[in-house]
């Protein structure tokens, strides 16, 4: 399928008016209110981009088909890649779709200025997302044996202690927001400290994580914010290491400089956090809001690991990934990619493209071809732990407010929306007002009034069978203390004695506790 309209990334027809200029601004299709810059073109920012991507994408398909010409902030020419196939090809062929931002003709013509809003996504950095080839293989090497060596169980301790940290600070109120009070700060809490930098944690760098990849007017700041925090964390881990993932980046033997590892635990930071913050809004709210889907859930017909699942193919986390640029002239979707061009992968446009998924409402259950992490040598490799994060997250804020519900209807809920990323503003919820629980001990519904020092095993008292008719059986003596001897103290009701091995249910159950605590 093919455009009526001249302009296209990569062409030398610039003229159009430069950006900023009055004449530059929307233009109103008096059709549908649609929002198009003066070339024709549909922008990916901007109050359509914003309010309703997934229907942008799905106008954008029906004109151009699986790769359409369309605008970044500053009206700066790009593709988006809406097939699935075509951005599964786009992420798996380096040699043709390049990470190397330095390819962009828009950079090297200067019509990208340095300041540009989307700086911080693009401008070249010595990390493995903007290399190929042998310097992609050597670094991404380092930051993927790095996240080999987390402790699994360990994380999910964490998990599960920082939910119910988070759940203890709202459960009195009977009311919330999940999206500020629990959905924005869980994931990076469990971020820095798998980093080894819990001392940084604080409001400011959860407001500046988001902010920096939003294509605001602060996002250059937030940006210098974050890399303020991880640069001292380096300078700490060069002088004294530690059992933490900065500690391996910087003694891997990859030999990364202070630059490389400071860039990459950014890298690390912002993806796992924002995609994890925004995975677990929308799982919440999909359990708030679809009956189907909290009665699956509820009734054993779906796991937390599988609602996850579904939720990354129908809202996943990032909606877009920039960018790719092109190699060489080439040929993608029918379009024709100038050497130079941007591209944008597709993330929330290629789950539903009607070449693999015909009907949106089908359940995948069990399929993880969805595109949320991405694909190729570059698709991301710390996905585990994202999911690790929300479905254990997840698990436990259910676990202790079983009788959530939300506190407004479906319609009032907002999102905001950038290049890359759309999430929940809110999510208000209402719920039993509880007290606080011990945040070491695993979560439960209802609080532990009093500490035991034991595991309990209370089940009814046996009860004797009636004697059959027969001889008379006469019990055995029963021996008597020495003169003197205190009588034996006999256990409470139920309790296991301490000298005696607890049964096989006990022993299960304490093994089911210390694998959820990840001793």
């Amino acid at each position: 399928m093919t455009t009526p309209y001249s302009h296209r990334p990569g062409t030398d027809d610039h003229a159009g008016p430069p950006p900023g200029c009055p004449a530059h601004g929307l233009v109103a299709d008096a059709f549908g209110g649609d929002h198009l810059a003066p070339s024709g073109l549909r922008r990916l920012y901007g109050p359509e981009a914003e309010n309703d991507p997934m229907g942008l994408y799905e106008k954008l398909r029906a004109e151009h088909g699986s790769v359409a010409p369309v605008l970044l902030h500053g009206d700066v020419p790009a593709w988006l890649v809406l097939g699935h196939s075509e951005n599964l090809h786009m992420t798996r062929t380096p040699s043709q779709f390049s990470r190397d931002s330095r390819r962009w003709s828009a950079v090297n013509d200067g019509s990208v200025p340095p300041d540009h809003p989307l700086a911080p996504i693009f401008t070249w950095q010595p990390i493995c997302v903007f290399a190929d080839g042998a310097d992609h293989e050597r670094l991404r090497g380092a930051v993927t044996d790095s996240i080999g060596r987390i402790d699994h169980r360990g994380v999910r301790r964490f998990i599960n202690r920082y939910s119910n940290r988070l759940v203890n600070d709202f459960c009195q109120d009977g009311k919330a927001d999940l999206v500020s009070r629990f959905a924005e700060h869980l994931p990076m809490m469990v971020m820095i400290q798998i980093l080894g930098m819990p001392e940084e944690y604080s409001e400011r760098l959860v407001q500046a994580a988001r902010d920096m990849i939003k294509g605001t007017e602060t996002a250059v700041e937030s940006n210098e914010y974050v890399m303020g925090a991880l640069n001292r964390l380096v300078a700490r881990r060069r002088a004294a290491p530690q059992e933490d993932f900065a500690s391996w980046l910087v003694e891997h033997p990859a030999g990364l400089t202070d630059a490389e590892v400071a860039q990459h635990l950014r890298l690390v930071l912002i993806a796992a956090y924002e995609t994890t913050a925004n995975l677990i809004a929308n799982v919440l709210r999909m359990v708030l809001t679809d009956p189907r889907f909290r009665a699956q859930l509820s009734g054993g017909h779906m796991t937390l690991p599988e609602a996850v699942e579904q939720t990354l193919w129908d809202e996943p986390p990032f909606t877009t990934i920039f960018g790719r640029w092109a190699v060489g002239d080439t040929e993608l979707g029918g379009q024709r990619i100038k050497a130079g061009d941007a591209l944008v992968v597709g993330i929330a446009a290629a789950n539903v493209d009607p070449v693999v998924r015909p009907d949106v409402n089908a359940s995948m259950q069990g399929n993880r071809a969805h595109l949320a992490f991405s694909g190729g040598p570059h698709e991301c490799p710390g996905q585990d732990i994202g999911r690790a994060i929300a479905d254990t997250g997840i698990d436990a804020l259910l676990l202790r407010l079983p009788d959530i519900q939300l506190a407004v209807p479906e319609e009032d809920l907002r999102w905001s929306a950038s290049l890359m990323s759309r999430h929940l503003q809110e999510l208000p919820v209402t719920f039993a007002a509880r007290p606080p629980q011990d945040v070491a001990g695993p979560p439960s519904a209802t609080p532990q009034h009093a500490p035991r020092t034991e595991w309990q095993v209370e089940s009814p008292r046996p009860v004797p069978a009636q004697a059959a008719p027969g001889p008379a059986v006469v019990p055995p003596p029963v021996p008597t203390a020495p003169a003197g001897a205190q009588p034996p103290t006999a256990p409470p009701a139920g309790q296991i004695p301490q000298q005696r091995r607890p049964a096989a249910p006990a022993r299960a159950w304490q093994a089911v506790v210390r694998w959820w605590r990840g001793y």
